[in-house]
């Protein structure tokens, strides 16, 4: 029987899917899988997760002090949702489950401590060993400090927001466990800096910049794995088979499952140890240095940050309308128009796929006319279905 290009891929890469909502996960199985803030935010409106947004904020009730107000127990129950979402995809999944410390801590190494151990803490207490825990960070000088010392204690980390080769090198010099460098986005960032409508699949910005961290983890014999994420087609993929893992949406995969052919394997081991690559040691000064340089990495890591912030005062936002259902009162849910301020970063009345740092799957779906753009109304139409999506 002749293998799809799917089946030969998994022969050579470990593929992630970039799937859909627990019930979903459970017809895929992903071997890995991360909870979204977007999902979680959406789910605060859902009917499928209203009963873990209701019991996380009815227990962070219980649990606050008798004159706790109505902030102090969001805040409570908001540190406590991506664990419970984590525990229940934990249940269908084999592998491990990337959970987010919030993103307004991207420059803060001790409070990212303090997040992280807490984070490990909720899961240990329901006895979820912190083997199957990838705490997930931005690639901030200080949020790979902070990864360095939480991988020393045996928390290990994702190191998100990926977009420069320094960042890579910070991460594999402090022992990170993986870090999920960003192709779609990088591609996205070079069409709009250059005005191409697009590149030759071999000439793609992304995937030489997964190449190059790619060889030079193996020239150098660092153990970091590399997951390749946010694809834009299938050419991409090919491109890096052989990458040590990829995240792909349920389209890609489709894609890649319907056609067949010969897909040479293009990433190995072997071949990058034989590359003349130089050694580059990345303290603070050279990292800053690389990144003021590194007009791309500087522009999606903060642009990055900005829209997880975003998406995080929304959701503590929801939360507190919620609650204030919970107790009885009439609340105008404002779900679709709070993320949709979220992630238009420019404020020009639509989301464009490179303002979109959530899930691409969750950004075709809520695309209806699959014009490159999200509008109000799209968001509002799509949201109980698109947020249905979560990233794995």
């Amino acid at each position: 029987m002749t293998q799809t290009l799917l089946d030969q891929l998994r022969e050579m890469t470990v593929v992630v899917a970039d799937t859909g909502d627990i019930k979903a996960i459970e017809q895929v199985k992903p071997q890995d899988a991360t909870t979204n803030p977007s999902l979680i935010t959406a789910a605060a409106q859902m009917p499928q997760y209203q009963s873990i947004v209701d019991e996380t904020l009815q227990a962070a009730r219980e649990d606050a002090s008798n004159d706790a107000s109505t902030q102090e127990i969001v805040n409570l129950a908001f540190k406590r949702l991506a664990v419970a979402f984590g525990r229940k995809i934990l249940d269908i999944i084999p592998g491990r489950v990337s959970t987010e410390v919030d993103a307004r801590l991207s420059y803060d190494t001790e409070g990212t401590l303090a997040t992280a151990r807490d984070l490990i803490s909720q899961y240990e207490s329901v006895g979820i060993s912190r083997e199957r825990i990838l705490i997930k960070i931005a690639s901030t000088w200080e949020g790979i400090k902070a990864a360095e010392i939480l991988e020393k204690e045996g928390i290990h980390c994702n190191l998100t927001l990926l977009f420069g080769l320094h960042q890579a090198i910070a991460c594999a010099e402090a022992g990170i466990t993986l870090i999920s460098p960003f192709v779609g986005r990088i591609l996205d960032w070079y069409k709009k800096d250059t005005g191409r409508n697009s590149y030759p699949p071999a000439e793609d910005p992304g995937v030489l910049s997964v190449t190059e961290i790619f060889n030079y983890y193996k020239k150098f014999g660092y153990t970091t794995e590399v997951m390749g994420a946010s694809f834009r087609n299938t050419d991409e993929l090919k491109e890096l088979a052989g990458c040590d893992l990829l995240t792909i949406s349920p389209k890609l995969l489709a894609q890649l499952d319907d056609e067949t052919g010969e897909l040479p394997q293009k990433l190995s081991t072997e071949d990058a140890q034989k590359l003349d690559i130089k050694k580059i040691s990345v303290d603070k000064a050279t990292f800053d240095k690389m990144h003021a340089d590194d007009r791309m990495a500087s522009d999606k890591l903060a642009e990055g940050i900005q829209g997880f912030t975003k998406a995080l005062e929304s959701l503590e936002a929801l939360l507190t309308e919620r609650l204030a259902e919970l107790d009885g009162k009439d609340v105008v849910s404002h779900a679709a128009e709070d993320i949709f301020r979220a992630y238009d970063l420019d404020g020009d009345g639509f989301i464009t796929r490179e303002e979109w740092m959530g899930a691409d799957a969750v950004f075709d779906a809520l695309d209806i006319d699959h014009d490159g753009k999200i509008t109000p109304e799209e968001m509002g139409a799509g949201l109980g279905a698109a947020f249905r999506l979560v990233q794995v």
